[in-house]
């Protein structure tokens, strides 16, 4: 891989977008290693993926516009299927993914970052999607994310109007988990995803395929759907140990993700 990093730590994968001359812009090749990364994850030794920029300066600045400048109608028709495929990848992983934002998320950036599970973020981040003073708009879920997280106004405002957001304001939108100085981005987000990948591995994957399978349905779809992933834990390794541990009154020694 030429622009995408990937560092196993424990059960934490983390995955680093490393074009740090065109501030991490992604080209069709940087969507490429993306899915491929992803494709390679182990998951039955990891747990949680960290997905982070290199630099201190920018996390991803957006899609790669001089690939995009000469483009026909069906070319970036395809463009936009491309990246959207790969950020439905990251969407829709089987486990949680931490975006730990480092600088500029604008366009491309804001929309991988909204691809993720959870966001975190420096306190130097910019977030924005400045798509139409380039002519064109979000190719890659940002039309539709950005509404979903903070609201179609909010969205509407920031996509309208190219009107970027910093730290303090994503946070206060919701778009955002937590702000951290630049230091503590990635000892913060190793910090969360440690958190999460103590607990049961199978009942996290559950929790996302509930939450996100159900956010759209009719409430008595939702939750026959949570009723469906609530019954898929029971019978595990896992289950067992944890409510043995819990009724003997000590600490889960380890879920063996079985």
């Amino acid at each position: 891989m030429e622009f995408v990093k990937y560092q196993q730590e424990g059960f934490v994968g983390v995955v680093t977008i490393d074009r740090p001359k065109a501030l991490n812009a992604l080209n069709s090749q940087v969507l490429e290693e993306l899915a491929q990364t992803f494709d390679a994850v182990d998951l039955q030794n990891t747990r949680v993926i960290v997905l982070t920029g290199a630099g201190e300066k920018s996390f991803v600045a957006g899609a790669d516009i001089g690939e995009m400048s000469s483009l026909s109608k069906a070319e970036g028709e395809a463009f936009g299927k491309k990246g959207n495929a790969v950020f439905r990848k990251i969407e829709t992983f089987p486990i949680p993914v931490i975006a730990a934002i480092n600088g500029f998320a604008l366009g491309g950036g804001c929309e991988i970052a909204m691809s993720c599970d959870i966001r975190i973020c420096s306190d130097n981040a910019l977030f924005g999607q400045p798509e139409v003073g380039l002519g064109i708009t979000p190719g890659f879920g940002g039309t539709q994310r950005l509404a979903r997280l903070i609201g179609q106004g909010k969205a509407k405002e920031v996509i309208y109007a190219c009107k970027n957001m910093k730290a303090e304001e994503a946070f206060s939108v919701g778009l955002v988990n937590a702000v951290y100085p630049i230091a503590d981005l990635m000892p913060e987000a190793m910090k969360l995803a440690a958190k999460i990948a103590k607990n049961a591995p199978i009942a996290v994957r559950m929790c996302k395929e509930a939450i996100n399978g159900g956010y759209d349905l009719a409430m008595d779809d939702a939750v026959a759907l949570e009723a469906k992933v609530f019954g898929q834990c029971f019978e595990t390794e896992d289950q067992r140990e944890g409510m043995k541990a819990f009724l003997e009154k000590r600490k889960v020694e380890g879920f063996k993700n079985k």
